[in-house]
């Protein structure tokens, strides 16, 4: 058996290059009931059909936090999978609603590079965006990330 290939090294990031992660996730009311529970949010446009019935959508509504750590786990594979740490996240934005039944997907571009004071690493500027089944994009937001060179 051959061991997996858990995230990249720093030259092995190009600018301008985009990766579109293999992983994507249907996001069940289960997923959505437990997050609200687990992160203390219980705003009943996430949980409450009753209340979302005179909403704009007309339907519940999952915790945008919750589509950020998904997305964010969908990239680490490719992105952050040999990080040292991730060193900052910017500019997150709520594209569009996401609802209970959506199949979320994710891809990464490198925006920069570059070398730090320690040889071994450097940080690596990228932005990602997020889209359901119908390429409607969901989510957008930048990170940093700390990756070693071998």
């Amino acid at each position: 058996m051959k061991s997996s290939n858990l995230g990249n090294f720093y030259k092995d990031f190009q600018i301008g290059e985009t990766v579109k992660h293999s992983l994507t996730k249907t996001i069940f009311e289960s997923d959505n009931n437990f997050f609200s529970l687990l992160t203390m949010n219980h705003h009943p446009v996430h949980l409450s059909l009753e209340h979302v019935k005179n909403h704009q959508h007309g339907k519940i509504l999952v915790v945008g936090t919750l589509v950020f750590s998904l997305v964010v786990g969908m990239t680490v594979p490719d992105i952050s999978g040999k990080a040292i740490a991730n060193l900052e996240y910017e500019s997150v934005k709520h594209v569009g609603p996401v609802f209970i039944g959506d199949t979320i997907r994710a891809e990464t571009t490198v925006i920069n590079k570059w070398e730090t004071s320690k040889k071994d690493r450097g940080i690596v500027y990228v932005e990602t965006r997020a889209f359901n089944q119908d390429d409607l994009e969901v989510l957008c937001f930048r990170r940093k990330v700390l990756i070693p060179k071998t």
